[in-house]
């Protein structure tokens, strides 16, 4: 049984004028443009198995997940979150909560995400998301750019046994001469930044791993840096009517690319730009590095991020239409 909110209060009425404008100005854009009960319906089933006869309500699913839409946005941890929850008026005001509400704690907000974790709702909310993007024909059908990005997670510390305090699951990998000890996300996005399919994985695993299974649905242009190309890779996407939108690199005995090689290299470069952007704002909702300890809870966590990435980018594009 699901919790029912109290209705607005007096207090509620007397600083209905009260709150950040910019806040409230950006949320209520997010009302309009994002169907957040829609996301909701699609994942309200993790309290259905297990809700016993008789026992205390549950949050409002559509309200837990704004608070992870708000959270992910401002790149807040749960603490924060609850802090922010109790601090700001507008905050309140989107989530759907009363100044005579309970506001859920930190803890209620990390139990909300391991219960969207272990129903694999993750992938729920992301599948959902692109078919509400679909049907406002946001997404766009022209390409698919892919890259992949390492998310470094904390080194740890060596115990008195000497044993260390770093995540087990993340692993090392060296790049631009420099040593990473973390994960990697592999994506593959649209040609306006808008990601698609995703795969979270340990930093050892190099990008050419799934750069073929996040490639095989597209039947147009597949658009990535030089070192995603190979001539296997490049004859099999040609083989199949696809662009292969590759970046050239010098090959052995080589002294520099051909005046040809270096415009087309402009060209890719130019289109495959846009796949930095979705990394760029995932980071900035992580706090530049992996939140959690383990594959799958880190996995769970970029699901949300891009999500979010994902809302944020279409209400982007629906204000420049």
């Amino acid at each position: 049984m699901e919790r029912v909110l109290a209705q607005p209060s007096f207090t509620d009425l007397a600083l209905a004028d009260f709150g950040s404008k910019r806040a409230a100005e950006f949320f209520a854009r997010c009302e309009a443009l994002i169907p957040f009960q829609r996301l909701a319906d699609s994942v309200a089933d993790i309290f259905v198995a297990d809700q016993p006869k008789g026992g205390a309500p549950h949050e409002p699913v559509v309200q837990m997940l704004k608070i992870l839409f708000v959270q992910k946005c401002y790149g807040m941890s749960d603490p924060q979150a609850e802090e922010m929850l109790l601090d700001r008026i507008s905050f309140r005001r989107f989530v759907g909560l009363s100044f005579d509400d309970k506001t859920p704690d930190h803890s209620t907000i990390w139990t909300f995400r391991q219960r969207l974790e272990k129903a694999g709702h993750g992938a729920t909310l992301f599948e959902k998301t692109l078919e509400i993007l679909r049907e406002k024909g946001v997404l766009m059908t022209t390409g698919t750019l892919i890259d992949a990005t390492i998310i470094e997670a904390p080194l740890g510390r060596k115990r008195q046994n000497g044993t260390s305090t770093a995540d087990p699951a993340a692993s090392k990998t060296a790049k631009g001469n420099r040593a990473y000890f973390g994960y990697r996300a592999h994506i593959a996005t649209d040609r306006q930044g808008i990601i698609t399919d995703y795969v979270y994985d340990t930093a050892k695993v190099s990008e050419h791993t799934h750069f073929d299974a996040l490639a095989e649905k597209e039947t147009r242009a597949v658009f990535a840096d030089s070192g995603c190309r190979s001539k296997e890779r490049v004859e099999k996407l040609r083989a199949r009517g696809v662009v292969a939108g590759f970046c050239h690199r010098r090959v052995k005995g080589q002294k520099e690319l051909r005046p040809e090689q270096r415009r087309f290299n402009r060209i890719v470069a130019g289109i495959r730009g846009f796949v930095e952007h979705p990394f760029a704002s995932i980071k900035a909702m992580l706090g530049r590095r992996a939140r959690y300890r383990g594959l799958r809870r880190n996995a769970m966590d970029f699901g949300l991020c891009a999500v979010v990435c994902n809302l944020r980018r279409s209400m982007s594009l629906s204000s420049a239409t």
